[in-house]
């Protein structure tokens, strides 16, 4: 397999894992508080310069390859969704970019969300997955009183968080957090934060990855069609 094959082959991989990525940011684009994620694109030179700088041996096949594009990341969008008004006491929205609720899942772990479509259940305030919504303390929240005064509110910047589930987070550094004793100037009740989701640019983003693939997966199939001709010709005894 030539250089060009290795870069057709991963190109063609690329573009699938866009449109995974782009289609399930389209299937959210109706899910509270919904953040949309991105692929960051690079290549192996960044890795090989790692791997020189701690005196690792490098082959040919490393410098043939080197330039081979590959997935280096991935990164949440945390630009603010529109807030709709519900008028439903337990929703509640969010209203600065980088804070976030604290709930309590089922294995008892915390994690954060920007959904604050909340339920009652036998009285208590849970999220709509039945997981505890918590106090800036901790503590399981009672739907009685003044309780949305008291549910816990974070900050932290997205690039702190890694996704976790379909729509909630988990903190990667605990120094970054901040935590919010009040949460009056945040919290907007009778309302709910929408998707950041655009419909129509991502249904662009994601007909841009399908051409790209098919592209790739075209001239993939050309080349290895002229390479195999290549090889019979040649070992063909004359």
């Amino acid at each position: 397999m030539n250089s060009s094959t290795y870069q057709l082959a991963a190109t063609m991989v690329n573009q699938f894992s866009r449109v995974d990525m782009i289609s399930n940011n389209i299937a959210n684009v109706n899910t509270n508080g919904f953040k949309q994620e991105n692929l960051v694109e690079g290549s192996f030179n960044n890795y090989l310069n790692r791997a020189k700088n701690d005196g690792s041996n490098l082959d040919e096949m490393n410098k043939l390859i080197n330039t081979v594009p590959k997935i280096d990341g991935k990164f949440i969008m945390g630009q603010q969704g529109d807030l709709q008004v519900t008028a439903n006491e337990l929703d509640f929205a969010l209203n600065t970019p980088d804070t976030f609720f604290k709930i309590q899942n089922q294995n008892g772990e915390i994690e954060y969300t920007r959904d604050g479509s909340f339920k009652n259940l036998n009285g208590m305030l849970v999220d709509g997955n039945g997981n505890s919504v918590l106090s800036v303390d901790n503590e399981p929240l009672v739907v009685e009183g003044e309780f949305a005064s008291l549910i816990g509110v974070i900050k932290t910047p997205f690039n702190n968080l890694e996704k976790v589930g379909d729509n909630n987070y988990k903190v990667k550094d605990f120094a970054q957090v901040e935590l919010l004793d009040g949460n009056e100037e945040y919290v907007v009740q009778g309302a709910v934060e929408k998707s950041n989701v655009s419909a129509v640019s991502s249904m662009v983003q994601l007909i841009d990855a399908q051409r790209r693939a098919e592209q790739a997966q075209t001239m993939f199939k050309s080349k290895s069609e002229l390479n195999g001709k290549l090889i019979e010709k040649v070992g063909t005894p004359r």
